[in-house]
């Protein structure tokens, strides 16, 4: 009698999937590594190690409070993993090849107008300090101002920033392609690394990007120049063709850590 051996047949597909499932635990651990997930984590393995041997061990009080919890574990895995689910929603999103496909035309119309509102008031030393949400929540800060919720559009960026507009001082905050407020109040940084001679717009720009991930876009009122702020750091004297590059990098889906942008 012949003995046939046991072969497990393998497919393409199959090489293809253990390396895609591979390739997402890896990122995965990339993004809990060094955070309170990996500790949570190792407590749900605990317990569900508990659970086979109480299972195994046919103990029936434990055995029903372990189907209990079971319940309504996928749902507390969801509520604990929340951040480190975002982020790999994040990752996935920074994809080239799926950015392609999700490019927003909105997005890029509102990138349009507010370079062009940029421009025109940098040629009329109009001052100017507008701050773009990004993953961190600006509502705090959008709550000291004048709640607008409007259309991004050149000319009434322009007629906020006007001198004689009540609306002129402080920051505009601009939320999923909408003006949330005007008039806002930002956080002044009092880093010492900065120059003595700059305005307070540049230094609430540098403030506000110190304490989240916003992005800020700043024009000077004394010489028209263009900055920009980004992770407590000031980029000063850029052009228009920079600040669209910029403006496109910062509000493209982004993970945790921040790009350089391209160069212009």
């Amino acid at each position: 009698m012949t003995i046939i051996p046991w072969v497990i047949p393998i497919r393409l597909v199959d090489l293809l999937e253990i390396g895609l499932v591979a390739y997402l635990l890896y990122k995965l651990y990339l993004l809990m590594r060094g955070t309170i997930a990996v500790q949570i984590f190792f407590g749900i393995l605990a317990l569900y190690l508990i659970q086979v041997l109480v299972t195994a061990a046919n103990m029936t009080i434990l055995r029903a409070l372990f189907n209990s919890i079971s319940d309504v574990f996928v749902l507390a895995l969801i509520i604990l993993f929340q951040p480190e689910i975002r982020r790999v929603l994040l990752l996935l999103g920074q994809n080239p090849l799926i950015r392609r496909f999700v490019r927003s035309p909105a997005q890029e119309a509102m990138i349009g107008e507010v370079v062009a509102a940029v421009a025109e008031m940098s040629k009329r030393r109009i001052g100017a300090l507008i701050a773009f949400e990004r993953t961190t929540g600006l509502r705090n800060y959008i709550e000291t101002g004048a709640e607008l919720q409007a259309k991004v559009t050149k000319d009434l960026l322009i007629t906020l920033f006007f001198n004689q507009n009540p609306l002129h001082d402080g920051a505009v905050i601009i939320r999923s392609q909408r003006i949330e407020a005007a008039r806002c109040i930002l956080p002044v940084s009092t880093s010492m690394s900065l120059s003595p001679h700059l305005g307070l717009r540049h230094r609430a720009a540098v403030g506000l990007t110190e304490q989240t991930d916003a992005f800020v876009v700043v024009v000077s009122e004394e010489t028209g120049h263009i900055s920009v702020a980004r992770n407590g750091e000031l980029i000063q004297n850029i052009t228009v063709n920079e600040l669209r590059s910029y403006l496109t990098e910062a509000l493209s889906p982004q993970s945790a850590a921040e790009t350089e942008p391209a160069e212009v």
